[in-house]
Protein backbone atom coordinates (compact mmCIF):
# COMPACT_ATOMS: atom_id res chain seq x y z
CA UNK A 1 0.00 0.00 0.00
CA UNK A 2 2.65 2.35 1.08
CA UNK A 3 4.46 1.54 -2.11
CA UNK A 4 1.37 2.38 -4.05
CA UNK A 5 0.94 5.56 -2.61
CA UNK A 6 4.55 6.44 -3.03
CA UNK A 7 4.21 5.84 -6.42
CA UNK A 8 0.91 7.65 -7.54
CA UNK A 9 0.65 10.61 -5.50
CA UNK A 10 1.98 13.86 -6.97
CA UNK A 11 5.74 14.29 -5.52
CA UNK A 12 4.70 17.75 -3.99
CA UNK A 13 1.38 16.87 -1.93
CA UNK A 14 3.63 13.49 -0.87
CA UNK A 15 5.80 15.99 0.43
CA UNK A 16 3.09 17.86 2.24
CA UNK A 17 1.33 14.54 3.36
CA UNK A 18 4.90 13.56 5.35
CA UNK A 19 5.87 17.29 6.34
CA UNK A 20 2.49 18.83 7.24
CA UNK A 21 -0.05 15.67 7.92
CA UNK A 22 1.86 13.43 9.74
CA UNK A 23 5.95 14.98 11.24
CA UNK A 24 3.32 18.11 12.38
CA UNK A 25 0.35 16.07 13.08
CA UNK A 26 2.83 14.05 15.65
CA UNK A 27 3.89 17.52 17.22
CA UNK A 28 0.35 18.67 17.65
CA UNK A 29 -0.52 15.69 19.43
CA UNK A 30 3.00 15.98 21.74
CA UNK A 31 1.75 19.54 22.58
CA UNK A 32 -1.97 18.51 23.43
CA UNK A 33 -0.84 15.78 25.93
CA UNK A 34 1.89 18.08 27.21
CA UNK A 35 -1.02 20.82 27.63
CA UNK A 36 -3.92 18.26 29.74
CA UNK A 37 -0.20 17.35 32.04
CA UNK A 38 -0.77 20.75 32.92
CA UNK A 39 -4.06 21.27 33.41
CA UNK A 40 -4.08 23.13 30.20
CA UNK A 41 -6.79 22.54 27.07
CA UNK A 42 -6.83 23.06 23.70
CA UNK A 43 -7.69 20.93 20.86
CA UNK A 44 -5.09 18.98 18.48
CA UNK A 45 -7.19 19.67 15.70
CA UNK A 46 -9.99 21.17 14.45
CA UNK A 47 -13.00 20.43 12.09
CA UNK A 48 -14.74 23.66 10.87
CA UNK A 49 -18.07 23.75 8.55
CA UNK A 50 -17.18 26.55 6.28
CA UNK A 51 -20.51 26.86 5.10
CA UNK A 52 -24.33 25.17 5.22
CA UNK A 53 -24.74 25.58 1.39
CA UNK A 54 -24.98 21.90 -0.11
CA UNK A 55 -26.75 20.91 -3.54
CA UNK A 56 -28.21 17.72 -1.89
CA UNK A 57 -29.94 16.70 0.79
CA UNK A 58 -29.11 13.65 2.70
CA UNK A 59 -31.09 11.34 5.33
CA UNK A 60 -29.46 11.85 8.30
CA UNK A 61 -27.20 15.02 7.75
CA UNK A 62 -26.79 17.39 10.58
CA UNK A 63 -26.57 20.50 7.95
CA UNK A 64 -29.88 20.79 5.81
CA UNK A 65 -33.10 22.26 6.75
CA UNK A 66 -31.69 25.27 8.70
CA UNK A 67 -33.82 27.96 8.38
CA UNK A 68 -30.63 30.67 7.69
CA UNK A 69 -27.80 29.43 6.09
CA UNK A 70 -24.69 30.57 7.20
CA UNK A 71 -21.28 31.14 6.07
CA UNK A 72 -18.09 31.86 7.99
CA UNK A 73 -16.56 35.05 6.62
CA UNK A 74 -12.90 34.40 5.32
CA UNK A 75 -11.51 36.72 7.51
CA UNK A 76 -13.43 34.88 10.90
CA UNK A 77 -12.27 31.44 9.22
CA UNK A 78 -8.02 32.74 8.75
CA UNK A 79 -8.62 34.46 12.09
CA UNK A 80 -9.45 30.25 13.62
CA UNK A 81 -6.71 28.97 11.30
CA UNK A 82 -4.32 31.30 13.14
CA UNK A 83 -4.79 31.13 16.53
CA UNK A 84 -4.54 27.16 16.48
CA UNK A 85 -1.25 27.44 14.57
CA UNK A 86 -0.03 29.36 17.40
CA UNK A 87 -1.41 26.67 19.85
CA UNK A 88 0.91 23.83 17.37
CA UNK A 89 -2.27 23.23 15.29
CA UNK A 90 -1.77 22.37 11.74
CA UNK A 91 -4.64 19.80 10.53
CA UNK A 92 -7.83 21.09 9.45
CA UNK A 93 -11.05 19.15 8.70
CA UNK A 94 -13.56 20.98 6.29
CA UNK A 95 -16.65 20.32 6.40
CA UNK A 96 -20.09 22.02 5.46
CA UNK A 97 -22.96 21.41 3.83
CA UNK A 98 -20.75 21.07 0.74
CA UNK A 99 -17.36 23.19 1.26
CA UNK A 100 -16.99 23.06 -2.78
CA UNK A 101 -19.64 25.15 -2.51
CA UNK A 102 -17.28 28.16 -0.52
CA UNK A 103 -15.89 30.48 -2.60
CA UNK A 104 -12.25 31.59 -0.77
CA UNK A 105 -11.65 27.34 -0.21
CA UNK A 106 -8.86 27.59 -2.36
CA UNK A 107 -7.91 30.99 -0.81
CA UNK A 108 -7.34 29.20 1.99
CA UNK A 109 -5.48 26.20 0.87
CA UNK A 110 -3.04 28.66 -0.81
CA UNK A 111 -2.90 31.05 2.14
CA UNK A 112 -1.84 28.10 4.72
CA UNK A 113 0.15 26.26 2.82
CA UNK A 114 1.91 25.38 5.86
CA UNK A 115 -1.19 23.45 7.36
CA UNK A 116 -2.90 20.18 5.55
CA UNK A 117 -6.44 19.91 4.81
CA UNK A 118 -8.85 17.12 4.82
CA UNK A 119 -11.55 17.92 2.31
CA UNK A 120 -14.98 16.34 3.23
CA UNK A 121 -16.80 16.39 0.21
CA UNK A 122 -19.91 14.77 -1.80
CA UNK A 123 -18.00 14.61 -4.96
CA UNK A 124 -20.32 15.71 -7.29
CA UNK A 125 -18.74 19.20 -7.58
CA UNK A 126 -15.33 17.52 -7.78
CA UNK A 127 -14.48 18.61 -11.34
CA UNK A 128 -11.00 17.93 -13.19
CA UNK A 129 -9.90 21.53 -12.92
CA UNK A 130 -11.41 21.12 -9.20
CA UNK A 131 -8.83 18.12 -8.62
CA UNK A 132 -6.24 19.85 -10.43
CA UNK A 133 -6.25 23.01 -8.48
CA UNK A 134 -5.82 20.86 -5.57
CA UNK A 135 -3.10 18.77 -6.57
CA UNK A 136 -1.09 22.54 -7.42
CA UNK A 137 -2.05 23.14 -3.38
CA UNK A 138 -1.08 20.24 -2.59
CA UNK A 139 -1.69 20.43 1.23
CA UNK A 140 -5.62 18.96 1.00
CA UNK A 141 -7.03 15.58 0.84
CA UNK A 142 -10.31 14.95 -0.54
CA UNK A 143 -12.39 12.97 1.31
CA UNK A 144 -15.54 11.76 -1.19
CA UNK A 145 -18.57 10.09 0.28
CA UNK A 146 -19.58 6.88 -1.58
CA UNK A 147 -23.59 6.17 0.43
CA UNK A 148 -24.49 3.23 -1.65
CA UNK A 149 -24.82 1.36 -5.21
CA UNK A 150 -27.09 2.92 -8.27
CA UNK A 151 -30.34 2.39 -6.34
CA UNK A 152 -28.84 3.67 -2.98
CA UNK A 153 -27.26 6.04 -3.36
CA UNK A 154 -30.40 8.40 -4.80
CA UNK A 155 -32.21 7.54 -1.57
CA UNK A 156 -29.62 8.12 1.13
CA UNK A 157 -28.62 11.57 -0.52
CA UNK A 158 -31.66 12.86 -2.26
CA UNK A 159 -30.44 13.46 -5.50
CA UNK A 160 -29.70 12.46 -9.25
CA UNK A 161 -26.91 9.60 -10.45
CA UNK A 162 -25.16 10.54 -7.60
CA UNK A 163 -23.61 6.82 -7.62
CA UNK A 164 -21.69 7.59 -11.13
CA UNK A 165 -21.01 11.13 -9.89
CA UNK A 166 -19.29 10.33 -7.21
CA UNK A 167 -17.16 7.61 -9.53
CA UNK A 168 -16.27 10.38 -11.51
CA UNK A 169 -15.32 12.55 -8.65
CA UNK A 170 -12.82 9.30 -7.46
CA UNK A 171 -11.81 9.05 -11.18
CA UNK A 172 -10.95 13.09 -11.15
CA UNK A 173 -9.10 13.12 -7.78
CA UNK A 174 -7.21 9.94 -8.95
CA UNK A 175 -6.32 11.30 -12.50
CA UNK A 176 -4.50 14.60 -10.57
CA UNK A 177 -2.78 12.19 -8.50
CA UNK A 178 -3.92 13.64 -5.33
CA UNK A 179 -3.91 11.49 -1.68
CA UNK A 180 -7.43 10.75 -1.89
CA UNK A 181 -9.80 8.87 0.38
CA UNK A 182 -13.38 7.79 0.43
CA UNK A 183 -15.72 7.79 3.17
CA UNK A 184 -18.95 6.08 4.03
CA UNK A 185 -21.17 5.86 6.43
CA UNK A 186 -22.48 2.48 7.24
CA UNK A 187 -26.70 1.87 7.49
CA UNK A 188 -28.41 -0.85 6.86
CA UNK A 189 -29.38 0.23 3.62
CA UNK A 190 -25.17 0.04 2.11
CA UNK A 191 -23.87 -2.48 4.66
CA UNK A 192 -23.61 -4.98 2.20
CA UNK A 193 -22.40 -2.66 -0.59
CA UNK A 194 -19.80 -1.13 2.29
CA UNK A 195 -18.47 -4.35 3.98
CA UNK A 196 -17.75 -6.52 0.18
CA UNK A 197 -14.86 -7.00 -1.62
CA UNK A 198 -15.65 -6.09 -4.90
CA UNK A 199 -16.20 -2.34 -3.12
CA UNK A 200 -12.53 -2.30 -1.56
CA UNK A 201 -11.41 -3.62 -5.12
CA UNK A 202 -13.13 -0.99 -6.93
CA UNK A 203 -11.53 1.33 -5.07
CA UNK A 204 -7.85 0.52 -4.90
CA UNK A 205 -8.20 0.13 -9.30
CA UNK A 206 -8.51 4.00 -8.86
CA UNK A 207 -5.37 4.19 -6.19
CA UNK A 208 -7.89 5.75 -3.64
CA UNK A 209 -5.08 5.64 -0.53
CA UNK A 210 -7.92 4.97 2.21
CA UNK A 211 -11.08 4.26 2.99
CA UNK A 212 -12.51 5.94 6.09
CA UNK A 213 -15.75 3.94 7.78
CA UNK A 214 -18.07 5.73 9.99
CA UNK A 215 -21.24 4.42 11.69
CA UNK A 216 -24.68 6.50 10.33
CA UNK A 217 -25.98 8.35 13.00
CA UNK A 218 -29.52 9.31 13.14
CA UNK A 219 -29.16 12.95 12.82
CA UNK A 220 -30.61 16.16 11.28
CA UNK A 221 -33.75 17.61 9.99
CA UNK A 222 -34.24 14.10 7.89
CA UNK A 223 -32.63 11.69 10.77
CA UNK A 224 -33.77 8.31 9.63
CA UNK A 225 -33.61 6.52 12.59
CA UNK A 226 -35.15 2.97 10.69
CA UNK A 227 -31.50 3.51 8.85
CA UNK A 228 -29.08 2.48 12.17
CA UNK A 229 -27.70 -0.69 12.57
CA UNK A 230 -28.51 -2.61 14.85
CA UNK A 231 -26.03 -4.33 17.63
CA UNK A 232 -25.23 -7.55 15.28
CA UNK A 233 -24.49 -5.11 12.55
CA UNK A 234 -22.09 -2.79 14.27
CA UNK A 235 -20.58 -6.29 15.38
CA UNK A 236 -19.97 -7.15 12.16
CA UNK A 237 -18.71 -3.80 10.92
CA UNK A 238 -15.92 -4.04 13.75
CA UNK A 239 -15.10 -7.89 12.86
CA UNK A 240 -14.93 -7.24 9.22
CA UNK A 241 -12.41 -3.70 10.09
CA UNK A 242 -10.30 -5.92 11.75
CA UNK A 243 -9.90 -8.59 9.42
CA UNK A 244 -10.01 -6.19 6.39
CA UNK A 245 -6.24 -4.53 7.84
CA UNK A 246 -4.74 -7.92 7.14
CA UNK A 247 -6.55 -8.39 3.57
CA UNK A 248 -6.67 -5.22 1.61
CA UNK A 249 -4.03 -3.13 -0.16
CA UNK A 250 -5.40 0.28 1.03
CA UNK A 251 -5.70 1.87 4.55
CA UNK A 252 -8.92 0.59 6.68
CA UNK A 253 -9.90 3.91 8.91
CA UNK A 254 -12.52 4.53 11.96
CA UNK A 255 -12.48 6.32 14.76
CA UNK A 256 -14.60 4.48 16.86
CA UNK A 257 -12.18 1.69 18.82
CA UNK A 258 -8.86 1.86 20.10
CA UNK A 259 -6.33 -0.11 19.71
CA UNK A 260 -7.76 -2.87 22.09
CA UNK A 261 -11.19 -2.38 20.48
CA UNK A 262 -12.83 -0.42 23.13
CA UNK A 263 -14.98 2.24 22.13
CA UNK A 264 -13.80 6.17 22.25
CA UNK A 265 -16.12 9.26 21.76
CA UNK A 266 -14.05 11.57 20.14
CA UNK A 267 -15.88 14.79 21.53
CA UNK A 268 -15.35 13.19 25.34
CA UNK A 269 -11.65 12.87 24.38
CA UNK A 270 -11.23 16.47 23.52
CA UNK A 271 -8.69 15.98 20.97
CA UNK A 272 -10.85 17.81 18.60
CA UNK A 273 -14.04 19.99 18.57
CA UNK A 274 -16.06 21.36 15.49
CA UNK A 275 -16.77 24.86 14.67
CA UNK A 276 -19.69 25.34 12.66
CA UNK A 277 -20.67 27.36 10.06
CA UNK A 278 -22.18 30.26 12.36
CA UNK A 279 -18.60 30.17 14.19
CA UNK A 280 -20.31 28.53 17.50
CA UNK A 281 -18.38 25.73 18.84
CA UNK A 282 -19.65 22.28 19.30
CA UNK A 283 -18.66 19.03 20.77
CA UNK A 284 -18.93 17.30 17.77
CA UNK A 285 -20.80 17.93 14.18
CA UNK A 286 -23.78 15.76 15.61
CA UNK A 287 -24.17 17.44 18.61
CA UNK A 288 -25.28 20.67 17.97
CA UNK A 289 -25.71 22.44 21.41
CA UNK A 290 -22.84 25.00 21.80
CA UNK A 291 -22.53 28.40 24.81
CA UNK A 292 -19.94 29.86 22.83
CA UNK A 293 -18.98 31.51 19.53
CA UNK A 294 -15.93 32.38 17.90
CA UNK A 295 -14.84 35.59 17.34
CA UNK A 296 -15.84 37.23 20.63
CA UNK A 297 -12.51 36.39 22.05
CA UNK A 298 -9.38 34.37 21.47
CA UNK A 299 -9.93 30.68 21.45
CA UNK A 300 -7.31 29.94 24.00
CA UNK A 301 -9.96 32.24 26.22
CA UNK A 302 -12.79 29.98 25.24
CA UNK A 303 -11.29 26.72 25.40
CA UNK A 304 -10.11 27.63 29.08
CA UNK A 305 -13.43 29.38 30.18
CA UNK A 306 -16.17 27.14 28.88
CA UNK A 307 -18.02 24.71 31.47
CA UNK A 308 -19.81 23.47 28.68
CA UNK A 309 -17.22 21.51 26.82
CA UNK A 310 -14.97 20.63 30.01
CA UNK A 311 -18.66 19.30 31.92
CA UNK A 312 -19.11 16.99 28.61
CA UNK A 313 -15.63 15.77 28.09
CA UNK A 314 -16.01 14.88 32.18
CA UNK A 315 -19.63 13.48 31.63
CA UNK A 316 -20.10 11.52 28.47
CA UNK A 317 -17.46 8.82 29.51
CA UNK A 318 -19.40 8.27 32.46
CA UNK A 319 -22.55 7.57 30.51
CA UNK A 320 -21.08 5.55 27.87
CA UNK A 321 -17.89 4.82 25.70
CA UNK A 322 -19.88 4.79 22.12
CA UNK A 323 -21.80 7.74 20.95
CA UNK A 324 -23.71 9.48 23.61
CA UNK A 325 -26.52 11.61 20.83
CA UNK A 326 -27.32 7.31 19.63
CA UNK A 327 -27.64 5.85 23.22
CA UNK A 328 -29.09 8.84 25.26
CA UNK A 329 -30.24 11.29 23.23
CA UNK A 330 -32.34 12.94 25.92
CA UNK A 331 -29.48 12.87 28.41
CA UNK A 332 -27.66 15.24 25.81
CA UNK A 333 -30.89 17.70 25.38
CA UNK A 334 -31.08 17.56 29.38
CA UNK A 335 -27.20 18.84 29.97
CA UNK A 336 -27.84 21.44 27.38
CA UNK A 337 -30.56 23.06 29.21
CA UNK A 338 -28.69 22.54 32.14
CA UNK A 339 -25.78 24.62 30.78
CA UNK A 340 -28.25 27.36 29.31
CA UNK A 341 -26.40 25.89 25.58
CA UNK A 342 -28.41 27.22 22.60
CA UNK A 343 -29.44 25.49 19.84
CA UNK A 344 -27.00 25.73 16.46
CA UNK A 345 -28.59 23.25 14.27
CA UNK A 346 -30.06 26.16 12.76
CA UNK A 347 -33.95 24.28 12.96
CA UNK A 348 -34.78 25.94 16.62
CA UNK A 349 -36.27 22.32 17.70
CA UNK A 350 -32.89 20.52 18.58
CA UNK A 351 -34.14 20.01 22.61
CA UNK A 352 -37.39 18.50 21.52
CA UNK A 353 -36.26 16.12 18.47
CA UNK A 354 -33.62 14.35 21.06
CA UNK A 355 -36.60 14.03 23.91
CA UNK A 356 -38.66 12.55 21.27
CA UNK A 357 -35.82 10.56 20.11
CA UNK A 358 -35.52 6.70 20.29
CA UNK A 359 -31.87 5.63 21.42
CA UNK A 360 -29.97 3.40 19.08
CA UNK A 361 -27.13 0.89 19.43
CA UNK A 362 -23.83 2.68 19.22
CA UNK A 363 -20.02 1.48 19.10
CA UNK A 364 -19.70 1.65 22.69
CA UNK A 365 -21.15 -1.67 23.20
CA UNK A 366 -19.98 -3.63 20.65
CA UNK A 367 -17.72 -6.88 21.01
CA UNK A 368 -14.50 -6.30 22.26
CA UNK A 369 -12.27 -7.03 19.41
CA UNK A 370 -8.93 -5.85 19.30
CA UNK A 371 -6.28 -4.87 16.67
CA UNK A 372 -4.50 -7.94 14.86
CA UNK A 373 -2.34 -6.12 13.10
CA UNK A 374 0.95 -4.39 14.78
CA UNK A 375 0.75 -1.42 12.41
CA UNK A 376 -2.49 -0.18 13.33
CA UNK A 377 -2.09 -0.89 16.91
CA UNK A 378 0.77 1.12 17.32
CA UNK A 379 -0.78 3.74 14.78
CA UNK A 380 -4.19 3.69 17.40
CA UNK A 381 -2.67 3.53 20.42
CA UNK A 382 -0.11 6.81 19.40
CA UNK A 383 -1.56 8.86 16.57
CA UNK A 384 -4.31 7.43 14.42
CA UNK A 385 -7.12 8.39 16.42
CA UNK A 386 -5.54 11.66 16.97
CA UNK A 387 -6.57 12.08 12.97
CA UNK A 388 -9.47 11.01 12.70
CA UNK A 389 -11.24 12.49 15.66
CA UNK A 390 -13.93 13.65 13.77
CA UNK A 391 -15.44 10.11 13.29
Amino acid sequence: MIRRVIKHTDKKGLFKLIFNLIFKGMYSLYLYKKRVKKGQFFPAFHFISVTDDCNLHCQGCWAIGKKQKNRLEFDHLDSIIRESKAMGSYFFGILGGEPLLYPPLFDLFRKHSDCYFQLFTNGTLLTPDVAEKLRRCANVTPLISFEGDEQVADIRRGGVQIYQRTVTAVENASEAHLFTGVAISVCKSNIEMALSPEFIHSLIEKNVAYVWYYIFRPVGENPSPELALDQEEINRLRRFLVDARDKYDIAIIDAYWDEEGKGLCPAASGLSHHINAAGYIEPCPVIQFSTDQTGNKPLTEIYKSSRFLQNLRRDIPLQTSGCIIMEDPQWVAVQAEKQSAVDTSGRENEFERLKKMPPVPSHGSAELIPERNRIYRFAKKNAFFGLGAYG
